[in-house]
């Protein structure tokens, strides 16, 4: 069966990205253990990500209200992203053109949860507001967080190789999110060959894409003779195969700079 397939597939690849991990630990200076298992998850989102985005380190994330994002460690953006780099090599990405963040950590533990949820929280908020609308009678929008948009929100994600239990890092995750509005939460905690933490319905189990106002926070253990990229795979599907935006009005980006100077003009 496909599926099956699928399984057996991501099944190998979460064991070598241990393995590789457990490697790179092994001769990598403590400055470059971050990169190697950046590396490692980015090098998975390239080949499960819906191919119109694109995973991006070593990015920064500007938006028109002069506002930078904390350093993330990975970004998902739109492919038709303008590609503005700096000198040090770093993409600058404006916030329109972004879809998702990733934050990948190497133990989880309540101080790392807090700082991806800060990190993920300070981005989402960010203003989108440069776009050229395409003048039609449908308008297209997109509801999540308990808010319905005219641009696609940014998701955000943890994604782990080791952590506390499970469960002590839900209770963690519930402490940070009681006192926030949905629009801050975290869509998704995964930790490999441990298992994921989901929002869902209450009332039926069914997990969501995204949190929204009265959801419940599902742990969901993997399975011994799996591990979480199945389902990994299909939450990525999910959140990106539908991502879009308006066209990039870059021209917002200029502020008040001047584009020049009027000297001549002609007229027939």
């Amino acid at each position: 069966m496909p599926n099956e397939k699928l399984g057996i597939i991501l099944r190998s690849v979460a064991k070598r990205m241990h393995a590789d991990f457990e490697q790179s630990q092994a001769f990598n200076h403590n400055g470059e253990s971050g990169t190697s298992r950046e590396v490692l998850i980015h090098q998975f989102l390239c080949d499960y990500l819906p191919a119109h985005v694109e995973a991006l380190h070593n990015a920064e994330v500007i938006a028109t209200n002069g506002d930078v994002s904390p350093q993330a460690d990975i970004v998902i953006i739109d492919r038709g992203a303008p590609p503005f780099t700096s000198l040090k090599g770093f993409r600058i990405i404006p916030n329109e053109c972004i879809y998702g963040m990733i934050e990948v950590k190497t133990k989880l533990d309540k101080k790392q949860l807090t700082d991806s949820c800060n990190k993920i929280s300070k981005l989402r908020q960010m203003p989108k507001l440069a776009y050229r609308k395409i003048p039609g009678v449908i308008t297209r929008t997109t509801t999540a967080y308990g808010e319905t948009r005219e641009h696609f929100p940014t998701s955000g994600m943890v994604v782990a190789f080791n952590s506390l239990e499970l469960e002590t890092i839900g209770n963690h995750l519930m402490d940070w999110c009681k006192s926030r509005n949905p629009n801050e939460w975290p869509d998704s905690v995964w930790v490999i060959g441990k298992g994921y933490l989901q929002w869902g319905d209450p009332q039926t189990g069914v997990l969501y894409r995204s949190p929204s106002p009265g959801s419940a926070l599902f742990q969901i253990d993997a399975d011994p003779d799996e591990d979480i990229l199945l389902p990994l795979a299909i939450h990525l599907n999910i959140h990106f195969a539908e991502a879009w935006m308006h066209p990039l009005n870059l021209a917002a980006y200029a502020g008040t700079r001047p584009l020049g100077k009027y000297a001549r003009s002609w007229s027939i």
